[in-house]
Order: structure tokens, then C-alpha cells, then sequence
């Protein structure tokens, strides 16, 4: 992640805390992360893991998006090249997660683009109740663990689950696997 990115984190989640009034301690418990993980993020030092940005959001009732995301004009058409958008995740073995926006009316939806080798795994804790997970195969072949349901998915299948249980994406087969998500959030999550 590069420099920029970690400025607009670090704003985003200082303004998201403030917003809140919450003191760094009082984020920290509530998100179950580190004191010092959450100054890091607030200072834009080192790179945040995913989990860690997950969990933030989690803890202030926002949106992923809301967290790493510059604000943006009111275009009637937003446009956003993937190769502009910096991983929030990358595998041992290349992989990669993009956020690559959150269309937020009239309930918000983020998307992103996952590229998973043979192998690489990420797994989540749950989500907030509410929070559903939409994830389409394009290429490849997935394993997707939901709570204790273990399903594998192939290119051009689709399935839902409601993600407020430990879940995890795997690459399976023999290359790659590249898949879309949405994650939709309920109407009253912050963006």
C-alpha cells in the first residue's frame, strides 16, 4: 500500500473516531485490535492488514469503502480502473483483494476483485449481522467455508451467504482463481 492510500486511511479512520467519540482505547477494544495497530493506522504508519481494516469498519458501523476511499465528486458516472486501486490483501503466492468502490444508494454495496492461487487463503471473522457476501467465479476454481458448510466453486457460479460467521476463500484447482464479491450492507451501515 502506498503512502497516499495510508494518508486517506489514517484520516478517514481519525474522522470515523472522532465522529464517533471514541478514544483510541475505546476503538481498539471494541474493534479486538491492538492500541498500538490502531495508532499505526491513525499515524499512516506500516501497511494494515486487511483483517485489521475489517475490523475497524466492523467497529465504527462504516463501510470498507468508507475507511479507503478518497471522497469523490457526485459524478452521475463513477469509472475506476483497477490498476489505479492498491491491493488491500495480497497472498504469499501474488494474489490479491481490490476494493474497487462501493456504490452507496440505496443501500451500500461494495465490489471487489479477488485473484486467488492454487492454495492462497483468507479467512474473515464474522461480520455484523446484516452483512451478506455475494461471490461469482470468472475464473478458476474457489473453496469457500461459511461457518462449518464447505462448498467449491467453479467458473461461472455464483452463490450468497449471510457473513456475520467465520468464513474463508481458498484457491483451488490447478491455476488461479479469479472471482468477484459484493458485499452488501444493510441500509443503515455508514458509508
Amino acid at each position: 500500500m502506498n503512502g497516499a492510500a495510508r494518508e486517506v486511511i489514517a484520516a478517514n479512520v481519525r474522522a470515523a473516531r472522532a465522529a464517533a467519540g471514541l478514544s483510541l482505547d475505546a476503538l481498539a477494544a471494541r474493534a479486538q485490535v491492538s492500541k498500538g495497530a490502531l495508532i499505526a493506522v491513525e499515524a499512516a504508519r506500516g501497511n494494515p492488514n486487511l483483517a485489521t481494516l475489517v475490523a475497524l469498519a466492523d467497529a465504527l458501523g462504516l463501510s470498507m469503502s468508507a475507511l479507503v476511499e478518497d471522497r469523490r465528486a457526485d459524478d452521475p458516472v463513477v469509472v475506476v480502473d483497477q490498476a489505479d486501486v492498491a491491493p488491500l490483501w495480497t497472498g504469499p503466492d501474488g494474489g490479491t483483494a481490490r476494493l474497487l468502490l462501493t456504490n452507496r444508494s440505496p443501500a451500500p454495496v461494495e465490489v471487489w476483485r479477488w485473484v486467488l492461487h492454487p492454495g492462497e487463503r483468507h479467512g474473515e471473522q464474522p461480520h455484523v449481522p446484516g452483512i451478506t457476501e455475494t461471490i461469482t467465479v470468472t475464473r478458476g476454481q474457489l473453496r469457500l467455508d461459511v461457518g462449518d458448510v464447505t462448498r467449491t466453486l467453479r467458473t461461472g457460479e455464483t452463490a450468497v451467504f449471510a457473513a456475520d460467521v467465520e468464513h474463508a476463500y481458498e484457491g483451488a484447482g490447478r491455476g488461479p482463481c479469479e472471482l468477484l464479491m459484493t458485499v452488501h450492507l444493510p441500509p443503515d451501515h455508514r458509508g
